[in-house]
């Protein structure tokens, strides 16, 4: 069997033991919670024949491998069940609140990833001047501060003091795309702080890695200009780190927005999430924690792939 398609098929079959492992976890994690579920939902002055029926109900009288099953077997098929806190349809729910995040995401990753690698190609050209200093201070400033104190310093400015934009993100689906991208601005402007700088640090390193080769030096005294070096022959040779990289923090933007979309009351799957564990909704936990944890093995797996594929000497094996 050719060395690439061995690779892929081994880390394609890690990416499915990785997902299976993930929802037995969140299963698991579920079950110790505190507290009964079905005193949650009834309250506290349910009588006991109203309780063990609810469980009854639930399923909750039988064994966890037996309900963990049944889980797996409604996900297989499409259903992920119903909230107890309100009886609504996860599958329906999570569509929505999904496609809310993906948008926030996707506009994020638009910005901030064309910005990452120009910034990182101007931090290697002038390597050690005042515009490479400026550019890492900024990367360790915005990498220092939690995603959530930057939110709140973002909507204090812009919003509060500055007032041009509302610091809250409500979005609906009769809103046009202008109007989407304007109550998102803020949300977004963060997810592209906390991304930006660990893109384009990763990017300067790749560049920089492959600036003190032999063709590298070749390209220089041809008589080439630092610009026409770096995105004509160093560019070029760092595609597979860059890209790796990419991939990693686009896994950020979908798995890691919970505390953005909280501070901005965004309708994304981190709000969602956070809802419903206040009201110990097992069901939506348990649905959104093994969506989350799908898209970032999901984009990891990617990541390998990529690896794998542009590597040379995996391609042509001698």
């Amino acid at each position: 069997m050719h060395p690439v398609l061995k690779l892929l098929m081994q880390r394609m079959a890690l990416g499915i033991l990785l997902l299976i492992a993930s929802s037995i976890l969140i299963f698991c994690g579920t079950l110790v919670l505190p507290g009964d579920v079905a005193q949650a939902v009834l309250g506290q002055s349910a009588t006991p024949e109203a309780l063990a029926n609810l469980r009854h109900d639930l399923g909750l009288d039988q064994s966890a491998v037996q309900r963990y099953f049944h889980w797996v077997n409604g996900i297989l098929h499409g259903d992920f069940g119903k909230a107890l806190s309100n009886g609504a349809d996860i599958s329906h729910s999570i569509s929505l609140r999904l496609g809310n995040t993906l948008f926030l995401a996707s506009w994020a990753a638009a910005i901030s990833i064309p910005l990452a690698i120009t910034l990182g190609i101007l931090s290697v050209r002038f390597r050690n001047r005042w515009p490479d200093r400026v550019i890492s201070i900024f990367a360790l400033a915005t990498t220092s501060v939690p995603e959530f104190i930057l939110a709140y310093l973002v909507m204090f400015v812009v919003a509060v003091k500055w007032r041009w934009l509302p610091p809250v993100s409500l979005i609906n689906d009769t809103m046009s795309v202008g109007e989407k991208l304007q109550a998102t601005a803020l949300p977004v402007l963060v997810l592209v702080l906390v991304v930006l700088a660990h893109m384009m640090r990763m990017t300067r390193a790749a560049i920089l890695n492959v600036m003190e080769s032999a063709y590298i030096e070749t390209a220089v005294l041809k008589g080439l200009t630092g610009f026409q070096v770096i995105l004509s022959h160093a560019l070029p040779n760092v595609i597979a780190p860059i890209a790796n990289v990419v991939i990693l923090n686009l896994a950020y933007l979908v798995v890691g927005v919970v505390a953005v979309e909280v501070v901005f009351v965004y309708p994304g799957m981190g709000q969602y999430l956070v809802d419903h564990v206040s009201k110990r909704d097992v069901p939506v936990v348990q649905a959104t924690g093994l969506i989350f944890s799908s898209v970032y093995i999901l984009l990891n797996t990617m990541a390998d792939l990529i690896g794998i594929i542009s590597n040379p000497r995996l391609r042509n094996p001698k």
